[in-house]
């Protein structure tokens, strides 16, 4: 149960006349407060012809407002020894700062004063352009990231938001310009786009005065929302190759579309895609392809559903020469999981571990803010933490099966290899 929670204090919620809204949860961790600020500003609104445009939007958003320079900011963050960590995903932008109390209410208006002006200097947009490119050219001699983005586009299409390389490519990130960032804050920044989460040592009614204060008087059309483009069904098996010659190991993504959040399976997959690849070290999948057959240098399972469908991807790195023994190995595990389903220890078992791993969720201010952002994302209510344990206890052994029969199917399994090619 959320820290919170157990000391009589739950959340405050506004939501502002102008449709920003407001969560402030009280802690007593230490004299410090975490301040979260979500946009639905993620690469799912860009330009079909502009990949990475919120990406690069993300790294030039604080070097300038209208009032301050990138030096003023880089300045104020220094004198009180804190980050502003600025940070994108298919779906959101979000900028996170953790400050002393003191310094909260300096902060917050300077987080107001980033999102609500920011002047995009011509020299910032070039040096962050540098860099981005830089970051792009060292991905593609990255046998784990090539592999993963191979497997997004088999999954997707390249055509799909989901699909695309979230950084874009050097082609596209060379013809981002000044007006291309002003347009895109201009259409996904404003007040009914924002979710703003404080949680730390503050007063909750305090605090939500103080938001009110920064971006309560914030005027701006709440942007048109977009909805995830529709995944066609896989038809058969697919496998893409990646050669890299002179790498030590070869990277294995292998993985099927799954589920939406919102999915009343949500928590059947949840437990299924541990019992696979998460449980302990690695579940099923490290314990065969690492630790009994020694192929592997990691073997593990993540389970990613959002707005659309969401990825369910296994990921190993292995020998070049134990490619082909090492994707035998997942099809075995993966299709007997999928065909028989887990055992009642594996159930308990991993019952027990998801409950427990709730309240470290919940350890810090950071992670807190966190938990409030997904659960006011997906509309999940105030009260989703002590929800949860029963959302997890309410999951039968048939429902697991039934999950893992619908996804876990080895011939319509999508796979991206990238390493040195095989003999």
């Amino acid at each position: 149960m959320m820290p919170s929670i157990s000391s009589g204090l739950v959340p405050a919620r506004q939501v502002l006349d102008n449709g920003a809204v407001i969560t402030v949860q009280e802690t007593s961790f230490s004299p410090a407060v975490t301040i979260n600020a979500v946009f639905r500003a993620g690469s799912l609104y860009e330009p079909d012809a502009l990949p990475g445009l919120a990406w690069l939007l993300a790294r030039v958003l604080d070097r300038g407002t209208i009032t301050r320079s990138g030096d003023d900011i880089a300045e104020l963050l220094d004198d009180r020894g804190v980050a502003l960590k600025i940070s994108t995903n298919r779906h959101v932008l979000t900028l996170v700062c953790t400050c002393l109390s003191e310094d909260y209410p300096e902060l917050l208006a300077l987080i107001g004063d980033v999102v609500r002006t920011p002047s995009f200097p011509q020299d910032q947009l070039d040096r962050r352009r540098a860099e981005v490119i830089t970051s792009l050219r060292q991905d593609q001699d990255n046998p784990a990231i090539r592999a993963g983005e191979a497997l997004q586009e088999l999954l997707y299409g390249p055509s799909h938001p989901y699909g695309r390389p979230s950084k874009g490519t050097i082609a596209s990130i060379e013809c981002i310009t000044r007006e291309d960032l002003d347009d895109y804050h201009r259409q996904r920044f404003a007040p009914g786009a924002l979710s703003l989460a404080i949680v730390g040592d503050v007063d909750r009614i305090e605090a939500v005065d103080r938001a009110a204060d920064v971006f309560g008087g914030w005027e701006h059309p709440l942007p048109e929302d977009r909805a995830v483009p529709v995944v066609a069904p896989a038809t058969g098996r697919r496998r893409v190759d990646i050669p890299m010659r002179d790498k030590p190991q070869s990277d294995i993504s292998y993985g099927f579309t799954s589920i939406t959040r919102l999915d009343p399976a949500y928590y059947a997959y949840w437990m299924m895609n541990t019992i696979l690849g998460q449980f302990g070290l690695g579940g099923r999948l490290a314990e065969n392809i690492r630790e009994r057959q020694g192929m592997a240098y990691y073997a593990f399972s993540s389970f990613d559903p959002s707005l659309g469908p969401g990825p369910l991807a296994i990921r190993a790195g292995v020998d070049p020469r134990n490619v082909e023994r090492a994707i035998a190995a997942i099809d075995a595990e993966v299709g007997a999981l999928g065909s028989e389903g887990p055992t009642d220890r594996e159930m308990a078992e991993t019952r027990q571990f998801l409950v427990g791993s709730i309240p470290r969720m919940l350890e810090t201010n950071q992670s807190i803010a966190t938990f409030l952002q997904t659960a006011e994302f997906f509309g999940l209510g105030l009260d989703y933490d002590r929800r949860l344990p029963d959302c997890i206890a309410r999951v039968t052994i048939e429902d697991v099966r039934e999950a893992a029969r619908r996804v876990l199917r080895p011939e319509f399994a999508a796979v991206a290899v990238a390493g040195p090619p095989s003999a």
